[in-house]
């Protein structure tokens, strides 16, 4: 019976060699290297890489399966590698690719209708693998497809060494649902790597192999048989495998991003698929970011955000620019898990602006020769015709200044000159030099109107950024990179947008500390130790807070709120994005020289003196050096025959001359009369203001002492000169005297929204 049972084993090895050489042997010498495998291996994520190389996001960009990164053997723990050989293929070290001993007990099994192990060795599978002619179908494999299997992995086991073997076929053998390859299976299943699988998790991994869509406790079953089979010297004691399994196999540990740069990434992404067409995603794509800045930004986004829980205040957005290429060299686009909106991507989210467009327009203001930045503008109740009414801006610390200079407007972030230099360059005009800083603005100039000085247009803070970067180099223009430029490309690229003297001059303006005192004070958080240029913004109701600004090598920009459109409570630019924009930047200098610009050749320095007066008496602003577009400049700034009526007011003897005027009779003939507002005013309260930081002027010229003012039968202020917080509705507003007698009457109207009540 032996002799008669080896001659039987001899001629089935027999019959399938001679059948593989006629039927296998040339698909077999077709199949690829283990170089060809590794190299041809797609994960079904995308590993984004800094500029230094290191990981910084892995996002899933293949939906069909789930396959991670492909792992060295050496780097699979050993309990899996015993577990899959225990359970798979227990002679693999012995045999050439093929187990003759357990194809023979499987036949001889098979001829007796005895249930007996499978003789598909793991080099047979990972044939199989390889090649999809050799897979098994739903109606188990042909007799040619299985000699043809067998003579493939005879020839893989000649060609590859073992650990090569095994190292592919851990890789490219499916476990569970789309689960494929050992990546993915211990990150999913254990949340953890495959080199940590400990005789347990692997023994569960072993039991997938041959059952993948088994019922947990089927997987169970076999798992705890692999188990004993690895622990046979000890007792096992599989009562709590059920447990294990059952939990394992629900869990999804493997997000589909992770990393320090979930918004960049996509964004790269997708800029590259639509560059490259669709097709097979890429296993690595290096960037423009640096990590260590990301992940500063990260950290120091969040840390303030905490800081401002109390305002409510959970959202915010960071983007760092290289001046001389463009690229982007940190984008952090939402604060992660302090936001409800996670996913919102805040670089590019369409908020209003605030006051950060207000460089662009005098900016313009001064290449249009309009301006210069030693011009006085007058900062005092505007009242401006438009096509709903009167457009009534106001400034944001309630006060008015009177005639200031273009810088201190600029620098001290006052509303009205804004407004006044928007009248001059025109709106229309304003908006076609915006679009020509790259900003994508939805609507006309008209359609914003005057409000577009303040910010009333939505623009996603990464144009905002470039138009600042476009100043810092000299108002050339180019796009934003998300990969690193090689010097070539970067070197000339861009257009000119705007004038390099005017990019200057607005430069120089928005570094001048002392120009910003009067709003920000002498210790303003924006003061750097080195060259910057800085502006802060927010929008209405305190939704969107701002701070850009540049150095001569960086342009950062940040942006603080709430991605549903909640207000912020008593937030302002020095409070909200302000520290953040200031600690990057005090890190991107903490090792560098600081560097002056250098102006155009069309710039020069010229000495001025300003010689009207202020409200208070004093001279408007001290003499100083001041830059020029060639051909501007001039030595006296002064206003010689129009003052405000505030200025008049407060001119040193104005109240004393009128007083002595009545007592001795003369000026008799003139009358207390309501200076502001005009009768006929319609007062639009400005969205980008908030509520109860709007004011309306009341002055009065020539009125006595004691003078009240009435409002629809209600007294609401006294005094010449008064503030009232507007409230919608139509007033009829008279001016009494101490003994209620009618000096004079006027009417408005104020159009918008009030501030409501807290319920």
């Amino acid at each position: 019976m032996h002799h008669r049972l080896v001659f039987r084993l001899t001629a089935f090895r027999a019959a399938a060699l001679a059948a593989g050489i006629l039927c296998g042997a040339a698909p077999a010498r077709a199949l690829p290297s283990y170089e060809e495998v590794r190299q041809d291996f797609r994960s079904s994520e995308t590993l984004v890489l800094s500029r230094e190389g290191e990981t910084i996001q892995r996002l899933r960009t293949d939906a069909t399966v789930r396959r991670g990164q492909w792992i060295a053997l050496a780097d699979v723990s050993p309990a899996l590698r015993t577990a899959l050989v225990l359970s798979e293929d227990k002679r693999f070290y012995e045999h050439g690719g093929v187990d003759w001993r357990a194809a023979s007990a499987a036949a001889w099994g098979n001829l007796w209708n005895q249930r007996t192990r499978g003789a598909s060795t793991i080099t047979m599978q990972l044939a199989g693998l390889l090649d999809g002619d050799w897979r098994q179908g739903s109606g188990g494999r042909s007799v040619v497809q299985k000699v043809g299997q067998s003579v493939a992995a005879q020839v893989l086991d000649r060609r590859w060494r073992k650990d090569q073997i095994l190292e592919a076929y851990l890789n490219l053998v499916p476990f569970r649902g789309e689960l494929v390859g050992i990546d993915a299976l211990s990150r999913t299943l254990f949340d953890k790597a495959a080199h940590g699988l400990d005789e347990r998790e692997a023994a569960v991994a072993a039991a997938l192999v041959r059952a993948p869509n088994a019922k947990p406790a089927v997987v169970a079953r076999r798992a705890c048989g692999v188990l004993k089979e690895m622990r046979k010297p000890q007792s096992t004691n599989c009562d709590a495998l059920d447990m294990f399994t059952s939990g394992a196999l629900q869990r999804k540990a493997f997000d589909p991003s992770e990393g320090i740069a979930p918004h960049f990434a996509r964004q790269l992404l997708a800029q590259r698929k639509k560059q490259q067409g669709p097709g097979v995603g890429e296993a690595r794509v290096r960037s423009s970011i640096s990590a260590p800045l990301q992940r500063l930004a990260v950290q120091t986004l969040h840390r303030h955000l905490r800081e401002l829980s109390g305002r409510n205040v959970e959202d915010g957005a960071i983007i760092v620019l290289d001046n001389a290429t463009g690229e982007v060299l940190a984008w952090v686009g939402s604060s992660g898990l302090l936001s409800q909106a996670s996913e919102v991507d805040g670089v590019l989210a369409w908020r209003q602006p605030g006051s950060t467009l207000k460089p662009f327009l005098y900016a313009q203001a001064i290449a249009e020769r309009r301006l210069t930045a030693a011009s006085l503008i007058e900062d005092s109740p505007a009242y401006i015709p438009t096509a709903s009414g009167l457009y009534i801006p106001q400034n944001y610390d309630r006060s008015f200044k009177g005639w200031v200079s273009a810088r201190t407007a600029l620098a001290a972030s006052l509303n009205v000159p804004a407004v006044r230099t928007l009248v001059m360059v025109g709106t229309d005009s304003f908006h076609e030099q915006l679009r020509a800083l790259g900003l994508p603005l939805r609507e006309s100039g008209g359609y914003y109107g005057f409000s577009l000085a303040l910010g009333s247009a939505e623009v996603p803070l990464l144009y905002l950024a470039n138009g600042y970067r476009t100043l810092a180099n000299g108002g050339r223009f180019s796009d934003v990179l998300l990969q690193q430029a090689s010097a070539a490309k970067s070197a000339g690229a861009g257009r000119q947008a705007i004038s390099a003297g005017a990019a200057f001059i607005v430069g120089d303006m928005l570094s001048d500390a002392n120009a910003r005192v009067r709003t920000f004070g002498a210790d303003s958080v924006l003061n750097t130790r080195f060259w910057s240029a800085v502006k802060t913004g927010t929008s209405k109701d305190m939704r969107d807070n701002w701070a850009l600004g540049w150095s001569q090598r960086y342009t950062v920009g940040v942006w603080v709120g709430n991605a549903s459109g909640a207000p912020m409570h008593d937030v302002s630019g020095t409070s909200g994005a302000a520290p953040i924009w200031a600690e990057l930047m005090g890190w991107l200098h903490r090792n560098q020289r600081n560097r002056l610009p250098v102006a155009p050749v069309d710039v020069v320095k010229a000495k001025v003196r300003f010689g009207a007066q202020d409200i208070a008496g004093g001279w408007l602003e001290s003499p100083r050096d001041e830059w020029f577009l060639r051909g501007t400049e001039q030595p006296l700034f002064a206003i010689d025959h129009v003052e405000s009526a505030a200025a008049r007011e407060h001119r040193p003897g104005a109240r004393a001359g009128q007083r002595a005027g009545r007592e001795t009779g003369f000026g008799a003939s003139l009358p207390a009369r309501i200076l502001s507002p005009v009768a006929g005013t319609i007062v639009a309260l400005d969205p980008d203001i908030p509520p109860d930081r709007q004011r309306v002027r009341f002055i009065a010229a020539d009125a006595p002492d004691g003078v009240r003012w009435i409002f629809n039968g209600k007294e609401m202020g006294r005094g010449a000169h008064w503030a009232w917080l507007p409230w919608p509705g139509r007033y009829k507003v008279r001016l009494v005297d101490a003994r209620g007698l009618e000096l004079d009457s006027t009417e408005l109207e104020v159009r918008g929204a009030g501030v409501r009540s807290a319920r």
